[in-house]
């Protein structure tokens, strides 16, 4: 099918499941934040199920092509695996600048960087129950998780990184063990640091990717619109990314209103397009979205491009995200029928 549709990780979560006042209202966690749940502990998987199983049939109803758990479980996209991983100490945190500039608790590195047990497989395994579509499964890159650090251990942080780039191949060589159709890596660190994701996060993502035969994805990105409200109108580390392993490249294209042209630039990678403006809960129309779509076809063929929104739909509330995943999937179906007749 050209022009297959998906999210780039997360759902919107239930207000039943966290509180969601109180995530908006704070940067995005990097240590556990279990304080958010408003579900007792004894009953909280549960609770984590029903809302992922939720989560995977909204968007087989919009009609997306390839489905994920929505990141349900986590409280962030990163802290669930980065806190997971041996070397990092969860009882005594670090600090260091979030993307925004601003002071934020991190993962602190006391030892060796070690994954000592797949973090999301099982999750991977709940997926797959839940529905026959292809199924994608998203975790945290090796330059992120080391700018979102206090490094109290290696003498550099680039050293620090490919020990979590050994950690992040090891589970995504389990995921697709376990039957993954694609895994995504998210990266957004690289376009908020470039220096360092040029002198060692490009090195980190592609060792992550060593020895990786399945279908593979990077997302890059100016950071949750909910979070982060200015965006710049380019991309000051994406051109990069053509030294990548990684089979395709998702970024947002809708609120930055971004110059497709840079799409030229990434010949060999098929290109996850966003086309959803995450900034407002206002539902975009179908057109609007065909309209995004369209311009990124001046500059690659229809067959290496895969329609998603900017970023993840974490932040806007449960009718807006559903909202605009079924004007996502309305507007590729116009392009769709455009190229048909062409």
């Amino acid at each position: 099918m050209l022009l297959p549709t998906t999210l780039v990780g997360s759902y919107a979560q239930p207000e039943w499941l966290i509180d969601r006042a109180k995530l908006a209202g704070r940067f995005p966690p990097r240590v556990r934040a279990k304080e958010l749940w408003r579900i007792p502990e004894p009953y909280l998987a549960e609770a984590q199920d029903d809302a992922t199983v939720l989560a995977i049939k909204a968007q087989e109803d919009a009609g997306l092509d390839i489905i994920t758990d929505g990141e349900i479980r986590r409280e962030s996209y990163s802290n669930r695996f980065a806190t997971a991983l041996e070397g990092i100490d969860i009882d005594e945190p670090g600090m260091a600048l979030d993307r925004s500039g601003h002071p934020n608790p991190v993962p602190r590195i006391v030892g060796p960087i070690r994954r000592k047990r797949p973090v999301e497989v099982d999750d991977l395994k709940f997926l797959r129950a839940h529905t026959a579509r292809t199924v994608k499964m998203t975790v945290p890159g090796p330059f992120t998780m080391s700018q979102q650090a206090q490094n109290d251990f290696y003498p550099s942080l680039a050293e620090a990184a490919m020990d979590y780039a050994e950690a992040v191949n090891t589970e995504i060589k389990d995921l697709f063990a376990a039957g993954a159709g694609i895994v995504q890596i998210d990266e957004p660190y690289m376009q908020a640091r470039p220096g360092p994701a040029a002198d060692y996060g490009l090195a980190a993502l592609n060792r992550a990717l060593e020895g990786v035969n399945g279908m593979t994805a990077v997302h890059i990105c100016f950071g949750y619109a909910a979070i982060i409200h200015q965006r710049p109108s380019a991309y000051s580390f994406l051109p990069q990314l053509k030294g990548c392993r990684c089979r395709q490249i998702s970024i947002e294209t809708a609120q930055s209103n971004l110059d497709c042209a840079v799409l030229e630039e990434l010949p060999d990678q098929t290109i996850i397009l966003g086309v959803l403006d995450l900034s407002t809960p206002e539902i975009e129309t179908p057109e609007t979205v065909a309209a995004r779509i369209r311009r990124a076809l001046r500059h690659r063929k229809p067959e290496d491009i895969i329609v998603a929104p900017d970023c993840g739909l974490k932040y806007l509330p449960r009718d807006a995200a559903y909202g605009k995943m079924k004007a996502m999937v309305e507007g590729a179906r116009i392009v769709r029928a455009e190229l048909a007749k062409a």
